[in-house]
């Protein structure tokens, strides 16, 4: 059977035919449990739109943004979860909407593409570089963004200083300051889960990336679209810091 071929799958996909690709999935029917937490936040007619689903792994939220009506680029890195999605893509006859593409997130970067919908779940504490691949996704997102990622409990945040004092560092302690763990070795025996930042953080590290969050349909799930009205100096900065990793020097 070509799902046993094709294992193991991480995606539980149901078929055409009614079979299901992991239907012993340990996370439940994943990942239609997060999807029916955030379909109500994205439009239900996508017709026009371009999609891009970072990390796509065998497609689910491709193929599902695709029955919507986008036209979808899939990225992924590993080409056997692309090859799991470009066979799936096939049985669910939506070959023609998605164009399947393996590579990072990070060779976004200077691509002159923009896509109306950006798709970033389970992704970000994989990155050793979280925050360059939000700044990098800031630029190719025109209209919204959502984004998933692993956190450490608590749901806490507090209202920063303009300025944090030389002497006053005590503030970087105090319950509520976005604070990311880096896990140097590996969580749940994966070596490429890089970082656990709480809720404060991600929302933190999003605002610093020129988004701003604009719905949580669940847990560890934030809806965000650019933000017209980031601050001078952080666009500034994040311009500067992609066109340096462009191979552009300073302007």
């Amino acid at each position: 059977m070509e799902i046993d071929n094709l294992a193991p799958w991480f995606h539980n996909l149901h078929l055409p035919d009614g079979a299901q690709t992991a239907p012993g999935h340990p996370l439940g029917d994943f990942p239609m449990v997060k999807w029916r937490q955030i379909a109500p936040f994205i439009a239900a007619d996508l017709t026009g739109w371009r999609a891009l689903d970072v990390g796509c792994n065998a497609g689910f939220y491709s193929f599902e943004l695709a029955r919507r009506g986008a036209e979808v680029t899939a990225l992924d890195i590993d080409a056997h979860y692309l090859e799991q999605a470009r066979w799936a893509a096939r049985q669910y006859g939506l070959e023609d909407q998605i164009e399947f593409r393996q590579g990072s997130v990070y060779e976004l970067a200077g691509c002159g593409e923009r896509f109306d919908l950006v798709w970033f779940l389970g992704v970000l504490y994989h990155l050793r570089h979280p925050l360059l691949a939000l700044d990098i996704l800031r630029e190719v997102t025109s209209r919204q963004m959502v984004l998933q990622t692993l956190t450490m409990p608590g749901e806490s945040a507090i209202q920063p200083p303009a300025s944090v004092g030389l002497f006053d560092r005590e503030w970087l302690t105090r319950a509520g300051w976005p604070r990311m763990a880096f896990i140097e070795l590996a969580l749940e025996n994966d070596p490429t889960n890089w970082w656990a930042p709480d809720h404060a953080c991600v929302e933190a590290m999003v605002r610093s990336a020129g988004f701003s969050v604009t719905a949580r349909p669940g847990h560890e799930i934030y809806i965000c679209k650019p933000n017209p009205a980031e601050p001078r100096v952080g666009k500034e900065l994040r311009e500067a810091e992609l066109r340096a990793v462009m191979g552009g020097g300073p302007t």
